[in-house]
């Protein structure tokens, strides 16, 4: 299972790497000596990034088992001793290295699918006009059938791309057999002489380098789905060896064919193999995308969890595991922006500019929020995290540096991504925070109201749920229905619902019930950033607790907001428009909270921001 989940985009990386740099917009000349440092810079790239930083440290930085830049940055938040200025710094550093990932979420299905069907082109030149429909057909069939989650295909992942690596290694076997010299290339050696003699050219290089690695972040963000050390056994012992076999198998031909250069991978494949290759080919680049893509729905519900983006609707498509899902809204807009960017770019060596920025500038935010853990929850002494982290952190840094010079040859796609979901987070942050306590300042303290409860009104039969963001105040659903109804139910409960930096809430510690008297109850739900809120079936809960409720006797009261700007916001006026737009279409909170439609009362407020 995480053969075919986690390692799907890396494992297609040999369709585009090598024919980047021999071939691309700044192609290096193919020589025995330029070889050789090639691939001894893929070589030590593979073993230095994905298997020492990513394998041996990064997986060890969990949050109760789970990983991802979100899951990361909440257990770097967990710090004791650091400075409010540190703590807001990483919560930054962590939103825009989420918004990075959605970045090259938009990128990644583009590139592997369309380089995989460009070998269309290699077979017979004239199917050239079909590469562009046949790639963004695929793409929308990939993205209509995510509705239906993976589950159905989720047991072809693993078969798939088991025979796809086996493929790898035995094509790269095959072409090593007859040039095994390039087998000198790992020896780092080759990699200083090459930086050494070609300065200015390896740093150009670096640039397609660094597409031998991208995906890597897989491991560590897949890490909750299938555990470390399957994901360790898996790398070390199957992907890596397969990849670095055909990596120098390509090398090996290339000193032999150098003017394979432009279609290289598909140069190692027996003409008689070449149909089924890209067959293949195409199959194993549907899996890296579609990992990609459930990345983008898993980060994106512990985004709305965490309080980083406004409620959306959250499909669970397994009965069995939880980490199927399905957003609709995010599925829309990622299909429409891929299908745009092939159909703008309309060839792989053209995306190949745009791809590596955003999953280089992950790289080092990630590497800068483990120095961190391991100096405030490692212990480690600082020294240390200096001689390992900042020599990983230079290296990442001189892969982003590569990088930065595609931003105006198409790298600015995925930074316009990133940065515009960085704006969306960061306001809909901001922006609850200051319309939270706009909605403090107007309410009446609970315990005030208590002490009046039993002169207000009469009561009446029945439980009333009234939903509130705060447990301290009287939310304003409740002013309101006694407003207009004039009487009070004769059990009122007040419920709250909150986030943990923690993946899960143990079913223990899912709910909390306090009695206050005269009837009233507070009830606090809590959730793990990985879990949907599910009120009803939380409830059921509560009776161990002493409050039992009958669902078809209860009712849900909800606050529906009007916000309206004031004269003076608290936000810039264009931030403040942002947050009203972001709030009239978030999920309503009935359909959040999963409660019962026939059950729910929403009554109107107006509130100024």
């Amino acid at each position: 299972a995480a053969m075919g989940v986690v390692f799907g985009d890396i494992g297609t990386s040999p369709l585009y790497t090598l024919k980047e740099v021999f071939g691309g917009p700044h192609p290096v000349p193919v020589t025995s000596d330029n070889v050789l440092g090639i691939l001894s810079l893929v070589f030590w790239a593979m073993t230095i990034t994905v298997s020492l930083k990513y394998v041996l440290f990064i997986t060890r930085a969990d949050n109760r088992g789970e990983g991802g830049i979100m899951a990361l940055t909440a257990l770097a938040l967990r710090t004791a001793n650091a400075s409010p200025r540190l703590l807001w710094a990483m919560s930054v550093l962590g939103i825009f290295g989420a918004a990075l990932f959605y970045g090259d979420a938009v990128i990644t299905p583009a590139m592997s699918v369309l380089s995989a069907v460009e070998g269309l082109e290699v077979v017979t030149p004239q199917l050239k006009p079909y590469i562009l429909p046949t790639t963004v057909a695929i793409l929308v069939v990939l993205f209509f059938f995510q509705r239906h989650g993976t589950a159905a295909v989720g047991a072809l992942f693993g078969p798939v791309m088991l025979f796809w690596f086996l493929t790898l290694g035995a094509l790269g076997v095959w072409n090593i057999i007859k040039h095994p010299a390039v087998l000198l290339a790992i020896n780092p050696w080759y990699a200083f002489a090459f930086i050494a003699e070609h300065r200015h050219l390896a740093f150009l290089a670096l640039g397609a380098v660094v597409l031998a690695i991208t995906g890597g972040e897989a491991l560590y963000a897949d890490m909750g789905h299938f555990g470390r050390r399957a994901i360790r056994w898996a790398w070390l012992y199957f992907a890596f060896p397969a990849l670095i076999l055909n990596y120098f198998g390509q090398g090996a031909l290339l000193l032999s064919h150098p003017e394979s250069a432009p279609f290289l991978f598909y140069a190692l494949v027996p003409s008689w193999a070449h149909y089924p290759m890209v067959a293949l080919a195409a199959l194993a680049t549907i899996i890296a995308s579609q990992a990609v893509i459930s990345g983008v729905f898993s980060i994106t519900r512990q985004a709305v969890q965490l309080g980083q983006l406004p409620r959306m609707e959250i499909r669970h498509t397994s009965a069995t595991e939880r980490g199927q899902i399905f957003v609709p809204r995010i599925n829309v807009m990622l299909c429409v922006g891929v299908v745009l960017i092939v159909l703008i770019f309309k060839s792989s060596d053209a995306l190949a500019a745009a791809y590596g920025i955003a999953v280089t500038g992950v790289m080092v935010i990630s590497t800068i929020l483990v120095g961190l853990v391991a100096v405030y929850r490692w212990r480690w002494s600082k020294p240390a995290v200096f001689a390992v982290f900042g020599v990983l952190g230079l290296i990442d840094l001189a892969f982003l540096a590569s990088n930065a010079l595609k931003i105006t040859q198409g790298g600015w796609l995925p930074l316009a991504v990133a940065a515009t979901v960085f704006v969306v987070m960061d306001t809909w942050r901001v922006g609850r925070r200051v319309h939270l306590e706009k909605v403090r300042e107007g309410s009446l303290a609970l315990d005030l109201f208590l002490e009046r409860a039993d002169k207000m009104t009469q009561r009446v039969a029945g439980t009333a749920v009234f939903m509130s963001p705060r447990s301290d105040v009287v939310p304003g659903a409740l002013l309101h229905s006694l407003k207009h109804y004039k009487v009070l139910h004769e059990r009122i409960v007040l419920a709250t619902v909150s986030s943990t930096d923690t993946p899960f809430v143990p079913a223990a510690r899912r709910i909390a019930v306090e009695k206050l008297g005269k009837g009233f109850f507070t009830v606090r739900f809590v959730y793990g950033f990985f879990e949907s809120p599910d009120i009803p079936e939380a409830l059921a809960a509560a009776r161990a607790q002493g409050l039992a409720l009958e669902m078809d006797q209860s009712t849900f009261f909800l606050g529906r907001e009007m916000l309206v700007p004031g004269e003076h916001p608290s936000l810039s006026r264009w931030r403040v428009a942002l947050y009203m737009w972001l709030a009239s279409n978030a999920l309503s909170p009935a359909r959040f909270y999963q409660l019962p439609p026939g059950r729910v009362v929403e009554l109107g407020t107006q509130v100024t921001i």
